[in-house]
């Protein structure tokens, strides 16, 4: 899957709600809501550091059902003991891309031995599927495109912007469709194939 042919597909939408979580109160409220699901898609962003030498902490996560995204402001919150506690529990999948950058970056706000993660990258080998970045597997799946404009935008910002919040949305929400398409797929019939990530062994 080349970018050209990406270019010319339709732009991928979450059309769920978005909501911008910043304070503890709001981010208790939001786990018990994504604490009633088995599975549910995770991303985070970090500042993009322009000057040799500099670097910020992660600064946004993002959790996503198929129906609402919360985006839980680091930054301003820190990692709070209800995300700590979805991020260890090994009854709920979080199912991400490059979840290793992430969760290290994660580490870096506060100490938690993660449990239930999945790796989008580790298991898309087992259908075929070779590329690993998020708009290509997700083109491959869903003939769309999802727009990277707002990548190095500024995560810190008093105020995230609409395209900032839609960006971030649907990059936690096309890892869950991602899954459940694959899953989807494998309960189907289709033959998955015999496929060893080098780095880990996370299985679908």
């Amino acid at each position: 899957m080349d970018k050209a042919c990406i270019a010319k597909m339709p732009r991928a939408d979450f059309m769920g709600e978005v909501e911008v979580v910043d304070t503890e109160e709001a981010a208790d409220k939001a786990l018990h809501y994504l604490s009633q699901f088995d599975v549910i898609g995770i991303d985070s962003e970090t500042r993009p550091a322009f000057v040799k030498g500099r670097s910020y902490k992660v600064a946004l996560l993002q959790i996503s059902t198929l129906e609402k995204c919360y985006l839980f402001r680091l930054n301003k919150l820190g990692l709070t003991p209800s995300l700590i506690q979805l991020l260890t529990n090994p009854k709920i999948l979080k199912i991400g891309l490059s979840l290793k950058d992430d969760l290290m970056m994660l580490h870096k706000r506060s100490p938690f031995k993660e449990q239930g993660c999945i790796d989008l990258q580790n298991v898309v080998g087992h259908f075929g599927i070779q590329d690993r970045s998020l708009q290509k597997i997700h083109a491959n799946l869903f003939g769309e495109k999802i727009s990277k404009a707002q990548r190095l935008s500024n995560w810190e910002a008093d105020i995230l912007q609409p395209a900032q919040q839609k960006y971030a949305a649907i990059d936690a929400w096309s890892c869950l469709v991602i899954y459940n398409r694959l899953q989807q797929m494998k309960e189907q019939g289709y033959e998955v194939k015999p496929f060893v990530n080098k780095d880990t062994k996370n299985e679908l």
